[in-house]
């Protein structure tokens, strides 16, 4: 019976055989979510620290891919730069600045907590709105940036070659599914690891015993700066993800609301927790795009100027309703509802 652990995960498998583009889509903007999604619950949830400024690091990755990938185009006011590095060198080029941007602002988080370094946090999506928006050579200003696709030893992640797997044609979507998988998957052991460990522990003991921490020798500035690095990190590979699957860069996209969603991502999934940050992004993430796609047969929600509630209104609305019951009813998250277990209670002799 402990082989049925692991059906979940071959059935994560067949999606790109069975499902139609719009899921597959859906599923790729959650697995670039729980990545992010994951490094936010290893500052907030494990560690105690509350950053409003994830959406920051998201675009550096995003935008560090497309510029360290990209090529120099244009002239005149419609001159992008790039670098035109391999794509896979790009990604880790776009990771590590993310990591960069995190460690400048980590003496700042190693010394802040709670709200202070919340509000602090804040104002990295205001310097980043800026800077998206009118440095247009790197980020192409208002209208984003086309995002160049991902190739490995020749093989692009792209709709361009001719790939057919038990008869099914694979574009870029479906190439990508498998891509995201892995990163995912190596970002959740990763990080399990990590919670598990020594760093951990001594994570935990910050969160609940900041004194008790210092006293048995925790470095609690140099642990929380740390873990605000890796945290940043976690967002600049998820950026990535994100520009892959939708193709293009837009600044618009990593404003407060996304900052937003990933707090609630982390709420609702459940603190501290590798499984409740995926399952939180995977609730937060699909929850607009399936009130978009239903919002025809659904009653109150309509498309934008029609008269009704558009999706994303209602989908924040029923974000907030979540949070709250949470919040009062079930503090462990989603995470902490626990299906009937498939494996037989052994029965003990007295």
């Amino acid at each position: 019976m402990s082989r049925l652990r692991y059906l979940p995960l071959l059935l994560l498998l067949l999606p790109p055989f069975y499902l139609e583009l719009f899921w597959l889509q859906a599923g790729l903007f959650v697995m670039a979510a729980a990545i992010g999604a994951i490094g936010l619950n290893l500052l907030t949830g494990s560690t105690g620290q509350l950053s409003m400024g994830h959406s920051f690091f998201l675009a550096v990755g995003a935008y560090g891919y497309v510029y360290f990938a990209g090529e120099s185009t244009g002239e005149g006011s419609g001159h992008l730069v790039g670098l035109g590095l391999p794509p896979v060198l790009a990604v880790v080029c776009a990771v590590a600045l993310a990591g960069l941007a995190g460690l400048a602002f980590s003496p700042i988080a190693g010394r802040l907590s709670g709200v202070y370094l919340g509000i602090a946090s804040l104002a990295l999506i205001f310097l980043g709105q800026h800077v998206l928006f009118n440095v247009h050579e790197v980020t192409g200003g208002y209208n984003g940036r086309a995002v160049p696709p991902l190739e490995v030893f020749g093989f692009a992640f792209d709709g361009s070659g001719e790939v057919v797997v038990l008869g099914i044609p694979f574009g870029g979507l479906e190439k990508l599914w498998f891509l995201g998988l892995l990163l995912l998957g190596l970002a959740a052991l990763f990080a399990r690891g990590v919670l598990k460990g020594r760093p951990g522990r001594a994570m935990n003991l910050i969160r609940d015993q900041q004194t008790a921490a210092g006293v048995l020798g925790i470095p609690v500035a140099r642990t929380r700066a740390a873990v605000f690095t890796l945290s940043s990190m976690y967002a600049g590979l998820g950026g990535v993800v994100l520009a892959l699957t939708f193709q293009r860069a837009v600044p618009d996209y990593f404003g407060m609301l996304l900052a937003l969603d990933y707090l609630a991502m982390i709420v609702i999934g459940g603190l501290g927790s590798v499984s409740g940050a995926i399952i939180g992004a995977t609730f937060v993430t699909l929850l607009p795009q399936m009130l978009t796609r239903y919002s025809d047969a659904l009653p109150l929600v309509a498309p934008t100027g029609t008269g009704g509630i558009s999706p994303s209104d209602a989908a924040r609305y029923l974000y907030g309703a979540a949070v709250v019951g949470i919040v009062l009813f079930l503090p462990a998250g989603l995470r902490g509802l626990r299906l009937p277990s498939l494996t037989p209670r052994k029965e003990t002799t007295p």
